[in-house]
């Protein structure tokens, strides 16, 4: 056998071969949803959401790591921004929680970080920033004690809560 017929076999068994490992990969997406509460590595559920006032729900969600509000927190944020310029004596408290991985002092900075991108997102639609207050628990305080991927979903959170 020759030299090239040799090579131009290999060739080919590489070729199928990468054809066949192609075929037999099974692709995932990141917008998975376990139980339909979670897409991507957001909790859209409501089991765990109270109201701030009737209709205005009092927290958002954020994805693992981010202070950045979603659509659906955005949504949120307007109506209880609604709701305070109607009811103009109310102060309020903002929470940022963490879920519980990661270490004290980096969720204490990221819940922080949560209930200050959900005090600008209300200030930007004319609440005022003194009757806005924030604190952050990190992970101190879990919504759901489980240790899975639906539970710190529930966990990275911005609650707003009445102050007086």
């Amino acid at each position: 056998m020759s030299l090239r017929k040799i090579l131009r076999n290999t060739f080919l068994v590489i070729l199928l071969s990468m054809v066949v490992s192609a075929c037999a990969t099974k692709k995932t997406t990141t917008s998975s949803s376990i139980d339909g509460q979670i897409q991507g590595d957001v909790y859209i559920g409501s089991d765990t959401v109270k109201e701030l006032a009737k209709g205005v729900p009092d927290r958002v969600f954020f994805a693992t790591n981010e202070s950045i509000l979603t659509t659906k927190s955005r949504d949120t944020l307007r109506k209880q921004a609604a709701w305070l310029r109607d009811n103009s004596n109310i102060n309020i408290v903002i929470e940022g929680h963490a879920d519980e991985r990661g270490t004290r002092e980096y969720n204490l900075a990221l819940g922080e970080r949560r209930a200050n991108s959900a005090k600008d997102y209300l200030i930007t639609y004319g609440i005022s920033a003194d009757r806005i207050s924030i604190i952050s628990y990190g992970k101190e305080r879990p919504v759901d004690s489980g240790s899975n991927p639906l539970s710190w979903s529930k966990n990275r959170r911005s609650v707003t809560v009445k102050a007086n």
